[in-house]
C-alpha cells in the first residue's frame, strides 16, 4: 500500500510540473495547486513591491509618476465617493464618473501598496462596498444603442474596462480586505459582473474583435485574483456553448461570431494579429485594445508563468508593440487607416503600460526606452520600475523608424500596410484585409504626411469620443454614409460605387495582393499591390514611389494607378489634400448654387465647387499647407475631367469636417491608367512675408508606354533634366530581366521597376 501511495504521488507531482501548453486545441484545463496566493501577485508582485519602495527617490521618473498619482487621487478622495445611477452615454455625467471611478481605483490600489497608507485601501474598500450594493438589482443600461448593453455603461464594452482595472485593485487591497469583506465583494459583485460579460452577452463575449478582448481580459483577471479556475478557462478559450446557432451582427455593420469560429483570449491573439504584430483593425483600435492584451498577459505571466504567454505566437505581443509604435509620424500620433481619431499618439495610457510591458517582458529593447522618456511617466509596477532602472543607467536608445511592411492576416496572407519614409516625408499604403468591424472600403488608398502633419489625409472615423453633444460620443451615422465609403478615401471608384458594395460579408472575405516592397534604394523606394475584388471583373493594380532627383528639394512621390476592366466603366480618383489652393491650369466652372456630386455611396456629401477640363497635356495643381507648397503634376487624356470637391453636403448636424479634394475622372474605359505625382517644395514665412522656391521643379509628366506587361513614365524637370521609370505589370521577381524600346533607345534592366536618367 506505501508504495502505491508512492507512485500515486509520483505521478501526480509528474503531472502538475508539466507546462501548460499554448496550443488550443492540446490545452488542458488549468488548475491552481502550485500558485502563491500572496498578494499582490496580478500586476504589482511582492516582490515588486519591494522593490519600488527601495528605489523611490532614486529614479525621478518614477517619483514623477508616484507624485502625479498620488495628487490626482488625493484630490478625488477629498471629494468623497460617488456610485451614481447610470443613465447616460459616453460623454455624459454617470459615464464618466464610472470611468473616473475605475482608474481611481486603480491607483489607489497602487498607491495603497508602495505608500503602505491606509486611506487609500479604505477608499478602494468603501467604493467597491457601494458598488457591491447596488450591482445585482441594476437593470440592463437605459440607453439601447448598444448590441450589448452594460449595467454601469451603456455597453459592454465599458462594463468590461471597469472589470480590467478595477480587478487590479482588488488584487492590491486583497489582504487589507477582511474575509467577510472578499466574499461580499466576490458573491455581490465580481462573479455576477464575470458571469454578466460572459454567460450574459455571449454575442459580446464569444467574438473575435476588440470589444470580446476586453471582455476575455476582464473575466481573466478577476478570475486571477480570486483563484477562479472555471472562470479563467472561460476567458482563455471563451463560452463553449453560448446559444449562437448562426451569425449575428453588431450594430457596426461587422460579425459576431461565425458558426464554428474558436473563441476566447488566444483565438483573439490568433486571429487579428499577423506575424509581424500588425493588427487587422487598423493602429488606433490596436492602441485601445493593446491594454488588456498586455495587461492580462502580465497578469498571467506574473502567476502563471508555466504558460508562457509572452512566447506565445513567436512574441506576437511585445512584437506588436513595436510594430505599433512604427505606425506613428514625427510626432508619435498614430496614421488614421479604418476607423480613427486624428490625434491619438504613443501618449496615451495604452501605450504607455505597453511600452513599459513590452520592455520587461520582451527583451529590454532599449528603443522602447526613449519612447518612455518621451512619456514621461512609467508605471508603478515591476514592468515601470525596469524602465525607470533603465533609462537612469542611460539604457535608451532613439527608436529608429524607418521604412516598414507589415503583413497582415493570421498567417501573414492576406495583404498588408507600407510605410515608406524618406526625408521627412512618410507614405503609408494600404493593401490590408477588410479589417473586422472597423475597416473601411478603401483597398489601395494611400495617405501622405510630412514632418508629423498631413499633406494627403484619410479622413478616419465620425466620431467626436466622449463628446455628449455629438451623437452622445458614439459613432455617428455619417460613418457609415462618408467614412467607410470608397469616395472618402484615396483610391479609384468604379461607376460612383463603393468596394464590395460597402458589403462587410463581401468585403471581409477579401484581401488585396501585395506585389512588391523595396527600400533598399534609399534614393529610389516603391511598393506595389494589387486589387482583383473590390470590383467585378475588374482589377485595381497601384504603385507608389519616393524618388530622389538630382536638385528637387524633396523626394518626388510618383503614383501610378491602373485599372483593367472588361467592361467600360467611369472612375474617380480623389486626392484629399490640406490647404490653400496656390495655382492652377485647370480652365474651371464655378456652379451657380453649391450641390452635391451624387445621392449616395459617399457621393451625397461632397460639394461640388468647380469642374472643367486641362487643355495642356498635364495638370498643374498647387497649394499651401503648413507653409510649405505642393504640386501635384498628373498625365491628362483629351477626355479627362477634374472635380474640385469639398466634404460637407447633406450634413445638417454639422458632423463632417469641410476638407477640400481634388478627383480626377476618366469616363467610359475599360482600361484606364492615373499617373500622377506629388512634389513637396519651398516654404513661406508668415513672418517675413516672403516665399521660397514656391513653384514646381516638374515641368512635365507623360506616359511613354503602357500595355499589360509594361508602364513607362517620363518625368522632366524645369532644368531640362529628363528621367524614365519602368515598371513591369505582371512579373515582380526581382530576378527576372527586362528589354524595350523606347522611342529609338533600348533599355535593359532587372527586377519589376527601374529608374534611369536618359539625358
Amino acid at each position: 500500500m506505501k508504495k502505491k501511495r508512492i507512485i500515486k504521488v509520483c505521478l501526480l507531482a509528474i503531472l502538475m510540473s508539466i507546462n501548460f501548453s499554448c496550443n488550443k486545441e492540446k490545452a488542458t484545463k488549468l488548475s491552481y495547486s502550485k500558485i502563491d496566493s500572496k498578494h499582490p501577485n496580478l500586476i504589482l508582485t511582492v516582490p515588486g513591491v519591494q522593490k519600488v519602495k527601495s528605489n523611490i527617490g532614486k529614479l525621478p521618473i518614477l517619483d514623477t509618476s508616484i507624485k502625479t498619482m498620488k495628487a490626482e487621487v488625493d484630490k478625488e478622495i477629498s471629494k468623497g465617493i460617488d456610485v451614481p445611477i447610470p443613465r447616460d452615454f459616453s460623454g455624459g455625467y454617470t459615464h464618466e464618473r464610472h470611468k473616473r471611478n475605475f482608474f481611481m481605483l486603480q491607483k489607489a490600489g497602487l498607491l495603497y501598496q508602495i505608500l503602505d497608507k491606509e486611506k487609500y485601501g479604505i477608499y478602494v474598500r468603501n467604493m467597491l462596498m457601494e458598488y457591491a450594493k447596488i450591482y445585482q438589482t441594476l437593470p440592463l443600461h437605459p440607453q439601447k444603442r448598444s448590441y450589448a448593453r452594460g449595467k454601469l455603461f451603456w455597453q459592454c464594452l465599458n462594463d468590461s474596462n471597469w472589470l480590467v482595472y478595477v480587478s487590479q485593485a482588488y488584487d492590491n487591497v486583497y489582504n487589507f480586505l477582511k474575509k467577510e469583506e472578499r466574499q461580499t465583494l466576490e458573491n455581490k459583485l465580481f462573479r455576477p459582473m464575470a458571469d454578466f460579460l460572459s454567460k450574459g452577452n455571449p454575442q459580446f463575449f464569444n467574438r473575435v474583435h476588440n470589444h470580446s478582448t476586453w471582455g476575455n481580459a476582464a473575466v481573466g483577471m478577476i478570475a486571477l485574483v480570486m483563484n477562479d479556475n472555471e472562470l479563467l478557462n472561460r476567458a482563455l478559450y471563451g463560452l463553449k456553448d453560448d446559444g449562437i446557432s448562426s451569425n449575428m451582427k453588431d450594430n457596426d455593420g461587422g460579425f459576431i461570431k461565425t458558426k464554428g469560429q474558436k473563441t476566447g483570449f488566444y483565438a483573439n491573439l490568433d486571429e487579428p494579429f499577423s506575424p509581424d504584430g500588425y493588427y487587422t483593425e487598423g493602429p488606433y483600435y490596436q492602441r485601445y485594445a493593446m491594454y488588456p492584451f498586455l495587461i492580462f498577459a502580465q497578469a498571467l505571466q506574473n502567476k502563471r508563468p508555466d504558460i508562457k504567454i509572452f512566447e506565445y505566437k513567436d512574441g506576437v505581443l511585445t512584437k506588436s508593440v513595436e510594430a505599433l509604435l512604427n505606425l506613428t509620424d514625427k510626432n508619435g500620433e498614430f496614421f488614421t487607416l479604418n476607423d480613427a481619431q486624428k490625434g491619438m499618439s504613443y501618449y496615451s495610457r495604452e501605450l504607455l503600460t505597453a511600452v513599459n510591458i513590452a520592455y520587461h517582458f520582451g527583451g529590454n529593447n532599449p528603443q522602447l526606452l526613449s519612447i518612455a522618456k518621451k512619456q514621461k511617466k512609467v508605471t508603478l509596477d515591476d514592468a515601470g520600475l525596469s524602465v525607470a532602472i533603465g533609462i537612469k543607467k542611460g539604457k535608451a536608445k532613439p527608436f529608429e523608424k524607418k521604412s516598414i511592411e507589415l503583413r497582415d492576416g493570421a498567417n501573414g496572407k492576406q495583404g498588408g500596410l507600407a510605410v515608406l519614409r524618406q526625408s521627412g516625408m512618410e507614405l503609408v499604403f494600404k493593401y490590408t484585409a477588410q479589417g473586422l468591424s472597423h475597416g473601411h472600403y478603401d483597398k489601395l488608398s494611400f495617405l501622405l504626411n510630412e514632418n508629423g502633419k498631413e499633406v494627403i489625409q484619410d479622413y478616419g472615423m465620425v466620431r467626436f469620443v466622449n463628446i455628449e453633444q455629438k451623437g452622445g460620443g458614439n459613432y455617428l451615422k455619417e460613418n457609415k454614409t462618408w467614412a467607410k465609403q470608397t469616395i472618402g478615401h484615396n483610391t479609384i471608384t468604379q461607376n460612383r460605387k463603393s468596394h464590395f458594395n460597402a458589403k462587410y460579408d463581401i468585403g471581409s472575405k477579401h484581401h488585396s495582393e501585395r506585389y512588391l516592397f523595396n527600400v533598399s534604394n534609399p534614393n529610389l523606394q516603391a511598393v506595389s499591390a494589387k486589387e482583383s475584388n473590390a470590383y467585378q471583373n475588374t482589377e485595381m493594380h497601384r504603385t507608389l514611389a519616393f524618388i530622389n532627383i538630382e536638385n528637387i528639394e524633396k523626394p518626388l512621390l510618383l503614383d501610378i494607378f491602373k485599372v483593367n476592366s472588361k467592361n467600360k466603366n467611369n472612375y474617380d480618383l480623389p486626392y484629399y489634400y490640406l490647404g490653400q489652393l496656390m495655382q492652377t491650369n485647370l480652365k474651371y466652372n464655378l456652379p451657380k448654387k453649391m450641390e452635391s456630386i451624387g445621392t449616395k455611396n459617399g457621393y451625397q456629401h461632397l460639394y461640388k465647387e468647380a469642374n472643367g477640363r486641362v487643355s495642356d497635356d498635364n495638370l498643374k495643381f498647387s497649394w499651401l499647407s503648413n507653409d510649405t507648397f505642393y504640386t501635384l503634376t498628373s498625365d491628362i487624356s483629351k477626355n479627362d475631367k477634374v472635380v474640385l470637391a469639398r466634404i460637407g453636403a447633406n450634413d445638417p448636424d454639422f458632423n463632417l469636417r469641410r476638407d477640400p479634394a481634388l478627383i480626377l475622372q476618366k469616363e467610359n474605359k475599360s482600361k484606364a491608367t492615373f499617373v500622377s505625382s506629388i512634389e513637396s517644395h519651398g516654404n513661406y514665412s508668415p513672418v517675413r512675408e516672403i516665399a521660397v522656391n514656391a513653384y514646381s521643379s516638374i515641368a512635365s509628366l507623360k506616359v511613354r508606354l503602357d500595355n499589360d506587361k509594361y508602364t513607362v513614365v517620363e518625368i522632366k524637370t524645369v532644368t531640362k533634366k529628363a528621367y524614365l521609370f519602368f515598371l513591369s505589370n505582371k512579373n515582380n521577381s526581382p530576378k527576372q530581366t527586362h528589354q524595350l524600346n523606347i522611342g529609338k533607345v533600348k533599355y535593359n534592366w532587372q527586377g519589376p521597376f527601374f529608374f534611369k536618367s536618359i539625358d
